[in-house]
């Protein structure tokens, strides 16, 4: 279950990347503009902002939470959202922008995903997609070892953590090898987290969330308390909070 204000508490730090990635897009009139995995649906609204002579702008999320969120804030216009998992999805019309924020990393061996999303495009169209690179941080790795000690491998086999996402060079290889022009980069940011616990809070809206979702009550308290502990340790503190480094990956193309 994921939980939409949990998501949006560093919603500034989190919304970067997206406008990072999306300021790359090319795209002048596009008719049909699709977010792949939009999420609560905040940043799907400024697509339509961007293009307001779209005609049709599609958010598809396969969490009924999320979905549910979006639709809330959701008024009269051309931003709609679909309830479905995005390995599945299909447009009902070639797209002529489609993005992806930070969602890929949650879908094992996705380049054949990543290039039938290209293929789909409409001619000129545009595909960006943006995924974390940092899951040899400490934020990462201490979930990855919890979930493997005694305590909790039973209860967690199977659990769908977030996965390692390719390089830039991997995704142009595998967009340009397709036909595809590709501009792939690779950031850092340096987040500066407030509060007690700050990355602690930041995973509990992302990468804790399938974990959370396997374990009862009881469970999932234990287990937050016991990471809680080893990722306050492993982030400083400083009279003006956590700096947080967060590498992600960014890749946007383009069909002839």
């Amino acid at each position: 279950m994921w939980d939409a204000a949990q998501y949006l508490r560093y919603g500034d730090e989190r919304s970067r990347p997206f406008f990072d990635l999306t300021g790359r897009i090319g795209a002048t009139g596009p008719a049909y503009v699709v977010d792949l995995g939009c999420g609560p649906g905040h940043l799907t609204e400024t697509l339509a902002e961007r293009w307001p002579g779209a005609s049709s702008v599609r958010g598809v999320d396969s969490s009924p939470e999320m979905i549910e969120a979006a639709r809330a804030r959701t008024g009269p216009g051309p931003v709609s959202y679909t309830l479905a998992d995005i390995r599945e999805w299909e447009p009902e019309q070639a797209p002529d922008v489609m993005v992806s924020n930070a969602v890929l990393q949650w879908v094992p061996d996705h380049d054949p995903l990543v290039v039938r999303w290209a293929d789909q495009l409409a001619p000129g169209g545009w595909l960006a997609f943006q995924l974390p690179g940092n899951f040899d941080s400490p934020s990462h790795v201490i979930v990855k070892e919890l979930a493997a000690s005694p305590r909790w491998r039973g209860l967690l086999a199977g659990a769908e953590l977030n996965r390692q996402g390719g390089s830039p060079a991997h995704y142009v290889e595998l967009l340009a090898r397709a036909g595809y022009e590709v501009d792939a980069w690779e950031t850092t940011y340096q987040h500066i987290l407030p509060g007690e616990n700050p990355v602690l809070e930041w995973t509990k809206g992302t990468t804790l969330r399938p974990v959370l979702a396997r374990l009862d009550a009881e469970q999932a308290a234990d287990f937050v308390e016991e990471y809680g502990k080893r990722v306050g340790g492993a982030y400083r503190r400083y009279p003006f909070g956590v700096i947080f480094p967060f590498r992600r990956v960014f890749a946007v193309v383009r069909r002839a």
